[in-house]
């Protein structure tokens, strides 16, 4: 989709009710359930996160989401693509200021280049206990990505066309926090298996873009 077009949908976003749980379980592992209830004492002390879903415009005029492939580190989301986003600073006056900050540092997106929509609804991560806030933001103009090196790996610009296709939906083999080997939904993109939490929050995302891009069709 171009992105003048997409600029147009999207206006619409906040017309739309957040799906919601029934859309990230679309993409939920089969063991999160036994996850949960595992974690069903640390929820109540759970740490907070906020992350940015942000689509922007190619060189071309196409219609792009940024995802991040994190540094390989001693923890539970070692390697994994995510979105931009950690953990507030005393200096963040909200989650939202928290999910800009942090796209800054680790992508290097300034401020002002991004326009920020609407808080999607938020998502518990077992195995690091963190409740984590997702924003959908949109930049108006092409980006440059400056990467902090000690956090991310690469940057993968998604096409919105790819993300939108429902052939990009697969069920692959991972491995659990705890070293098992699962099945589970994902999200192919950009030759990256795209699973867990984060493709849990782009499960909303899809949902509420395919309701909008329906109804302006």
């Amino acid at each position: 989709m171009r992105f003048k077009a997409f600029e147009k949908a999207i206006s619409e976003i906040n017309k739309q009710s957040l799906p919601g749980l029934e859309a990230q379980l679309k993409m939920a592992p089969s063991f999160r359930k036994k996850l949960m209830e595992q974690y069903k004492e640390d929820r109540k002390t759970a740490k907070l996160a906020a992350v940015l879903a942000l689509f922007y415009p190619s060189n071309k005029g196409d219609t792009l989401l940024v995802l991040i492939l994190r540094k390989s580190y001693k923890g539970v989301h070692s390697a994994q693509i995510g979105f931009p986003g950690g953990k507030p600073e005393p200096e963040d006056t909200s989650l939202k200021a928290t999910a800009l900050r942090e796209t800054w540092e680790e992508i290097g997106v300034p401020f002002d280049q991004i326009t920020v929509l609407r808080e999607l609804s938020s998502i518990y991560i077992p195995p690091s206990n963190f409740q984590v806030y997702p924003f959908l933001g949109v930049a108006h103009a092409p980006l440059t990505f400056a990467l902090q090196a000690s956090e991310v790996d690469a940057v993968l610009e998604v096409s919105l066309a790819d993300f939108m296709n429902d052939n990009s939906e697969v069920v692959s083999d991972v491995l659990s926090a705890e070293g098992l080997s699962y099945e589970v939904p994902a999200f192919t993109l950009n030759n990256h298996i795209v699973w867990g939490a984060t493709a849990m929050m782009l499960m909303e995302i899809k949902t509420m873009l395919n309701k909008i891009f329906k109804k302006i069709a």
